[in-house]
């Protein structure tokens, strides 16, 4: 891959999620992303628990490679006011909450996902991403499930999603609490 000036690798992996894991919740943050229509550029809004509220501009191109690599990520931070004017584009629009459970962040969706919950970490290195364990509260890796990204997550139609999720024996619920997940046939 051609090494990009500002750009760095991003390394991560996904997983569906049996239960909310019973380990200490170190931060809470509400986000919404707006997804640019014919772009790979997104827009995030993201508000600490009781304290800012933080605006990205990102960048992902995606240069996959095996394991937990996913491409090259670009962020930029920017004013309230330079959210707002580029917030007027037409978007593909993500609401969650995500709960930081090192090294996982849990993303638990609102509106039309409500009842989707997906963790991901992310690694600074191949190995390191190599030798994550996996704690007994995930119940399937979807890494490579392309369909299982924040970018094909907007705007998906929830029936698609249930669908998707069946694949893995999942049952999307709704108005569940975050701590609660159905498995089918476990």
């Amino acid at each position: 891959m051609e090494p990009r000036k500002y750009a760095r690798i991003e390394r991560e992996r996904r997983f569906l999620l049996k239960q909310f894991p019973s380990a200490d919740v170190t931060r809470i943050r509400r986000i919404t992303d707006r997804y640019i229509d014919g772009s790979r550029l997104r827009l995030r809004e993201q508000t600490e628990d009781g304290g800012p509220t933080t605006f990205k501009l990102t960048q992902k191109l995606p240069a996959r490679a095996s394991g937990a690599q996913q491409g090259w990520i670009t962020s930029m931070y920017l004013e309230e006011d330079e959210f707002r004017l580029l917030a007027q584009l037409p978007a593909r629009v993500l609401r969650k909450v995500r709960y930081s459970v090192p090294p996982f962040g849990v993303d638990v969706f609102e509106g039309t996902l409500r009842g989707l919950r997906l963790a991901e970490a992310e690694f600074a290195s191949a190995d390191e991403a190599g030798a994550l364990v996996v704690p007994d509260f995930l119940l399937h890796e979807v890494t490579g499930d392309e369909r299982f990204t924040g970018g094909q997550l907007a705007g998906a139609p929830r029936s698609s999603v249930v669908g998707w999720l069946a694949e893995y024996g999942v049952m999307l619920t709704d108005g569940s609490p975050p701590h609660s997940l159905e498995h089918g046939g476990s």
